[in-house]
């Protein structure tokens, strides 16, 4: 992976989103280092359109069906479906490592003020879509 960038709420038509966060990942993502003219060969870009977030339960949580969003106060977190499932993630594991992304300790899914949202994604890549297209449930 060379950058991840994204928008969950949408404030501009789908397009110049897609645009805007495409340049950011490649360019502005404060983990990776630029991408490179060099590299733009070899790069595989993969774009994952969200469903509506949805209030979800943890015991429905299916991995690699659902995404989370994971909030408390200001802070939050999210992770793609995808995440889950090429760590190899349990659903428990999975809210921790949401926990930690959102800069909440591993277990805060558990406290009453957390909120844990789910959502799907239709995923997109050079390839065409996956297909995936299913919708969170609580």
């Amino acid at each position: 992976m060379r950058g991840c960038i994204g928008v969950v709420e949408a404030f501009e038509p789908l397009g110049e989103s897609i645009a805007r966060c495409a340049a950011n990942a490649a360019l502005h993502d404060p983990r990776f280092s630029p991408v490179r003219a060099e590299e733009l060969p070899e790069l595989e870009i993969e774009l994952s359109l969200l469903s509506p977030l949805e209030p979800i339960l943890p015991e429905k949580i299916e991995i690699g069906k659902h995404g989370l969003l994971i909030s408390q106060g200001p802070k939050r977190g999210l992770l793609l479906p995808q995440v889950a499932v090429e760590h190899k993630l349990s659903c428990d594991k999975f809210l921790e490592e949401t926990c930690r992304k959102a800069g909440l300790n591993a277990n805060a899914w558990q406290e009453p003020k957390t909120q844990i949202l789910g959502f799907t994604c239709e995923v997109f890549s050079e390839g065409g879509s996956t297909g995936e297209q299913l919708t969170a449930d609580g």
